[in-house]
């Protein structure tokens, strides 16, 4: 449990605090709370509830916890997610701690949902742990995405997030380690690429391979020298080439003429609509783009790697999952830890008392929130 009752005081708003004293001098009431949010989530509250029913548990109490929308469901502006009774005295310095539980994971898996639904055939991994503030945040975070993908996995049968990057959250995926390769440090020292990719099959012989190949700037060169020393690993599918372009320079072989040519070639109409600055930059800009993974999957089936996989990473947030997806963008998996939201105001979760002893009251403004 953390934090546990030991920290909570140092970790809860100090209005919490001194009302919970107030109230243990004046009489205790039995309240019920309304939680919810100003904008449409994807209901995630199993940490926010399971943290509760251990406090309880430790205090020798016991909270009504009434989940409105199961774990996974769509939640609408406004609509509370949760009730929430018992002990005002117990309750009231909870607040702080069970809303960041929940807030940022519902629009996390929100995100990881859009995103798997985009493109439901491409496999994600949640690459997001290095952008968490803090390891509490990483679980949270790791926690959504599972939530998101598993809701894309029951509506459209999408592949969804199929692991992460770490071992401490990896079993929310079904896994018992993390996942991934190679880093760009792991190029750098081992000199070339394609050295890297040989001092990693020696050391882990019997694992799949995963090669990032834009540390030189020659992505296209580079993959194909990989494939060539391993065709075993190309023939059976066991190798993949993963691309990370920055967005200063574009994929080996490309420029904006090339670019539109690639995509004129396999999707014609996928830049002839009215598009944002964004999302052309999505399409046909420097980095990884639509553009960069059908250059890359031409190059892989010229030279019979047809069973290569293809990972792409780099900024893929909900936006470029749309445009990827209307590009055809011949991904097979992709890393990224973009479903974390952008507008952190978007994950206030709101907790409002609707009832004192079972009477229905609340603040002017909120009656929306009352029992319907």
């Amino acid at each position: 449990m953390q934090p546990d009752l030991t920290q909570l005081p140092a970790w809860t708003d100090h209005y919490f605090l001194r009302t919970r004293q107030a109230v243990e001098r004046f009489g205790d009431r039995r309240v019920t709370y309304a939680v919810f949010m100003r904008r449409p989530v994807v209901s995630a509250p199993r940490l926010a509830v399971d943290w509760l029913k251990e406090v309880a548990a430790a205090r020798n109490t016991v909270f009504d916890i009434e989940v409105n929308y199961a774990e996974g469901r769509w939640v609408g502006a406004g609509e509370p997610l949760l009730y929430l009774g018992g002990s005002l005295a117990n309750l009231v310095d909870l607040e702080t701690i069970f809303l960041q539980k929940l807030g940022p994971a519902c629009v996390a898996a929100f995100n990881a949902f859009t995103m798997c639904s985009d493109l439901p055939s491409v496999a994600f991994l949640a690459m997001d742990a290095r952008h968490c503030a803090g390891l509490e945040m990483a679980e949270i975070m790791a926690y959504a995405a599972s939530v998101g993908s598993a809701r894309a996995r029951r509506k459209i049968d999408a592949k969804g997030f199929v692991g992460n990057a770490t071992r401490a959250t990896a079993h929310f995926f079904g896994q018992q380690d993390g996942l991934g390769t190679m880093p760009h440090a792991f190029i750098g020292y081992a000199g070339s690429t394609l050295r890297a990719a040989e001092m990693f099959h020696l050391t882990f012989p019997q694992d799949d391979m995963t090669v990032l190949v834009d540390y030189f700037g020659r992505e296209v060169t580079d993959a194909l020298t990989v494939c060539r020393r391993f065709p075993g690993l190309a023939a059976e599918g066991r190798l993949g080439v993963r691309i990370d372009t920055p967005g200063s320079r574009y994929v080996e072989g490309l420029d904006p003429p090339a670019s539109y040519a690639v995509l004129e070639r396999h999707v014609p109409d996928a830049v002839r609509g009215y598009r944002s600055e964004a999302e052309l930059r999505y399409l046909v800009g420097p980095g990884v783009t639509a553009a960069a993974c059908w250059h890359m999957r031409d190059a892989l089936d010229r030279e019979g790697f047809h069973k290569v996989k293809l990972v792409a990473s780099s900024g893929f947030d909900p936006a470029k999952c749309k445009v990827m997806a209307e590009a055809k963008a011949p991904i097979d998996v992709i890393g990224t830890g973009s479903f974390l939201p952008q507008r952190w105001t978007e994950t206030y979760a709101t907790a409002d008392i609707i009832e004192y002893d079972g009477k229905p009251l609340v603040k002017v403004g909120r009656e929306f929130l009352l029992r319907k």
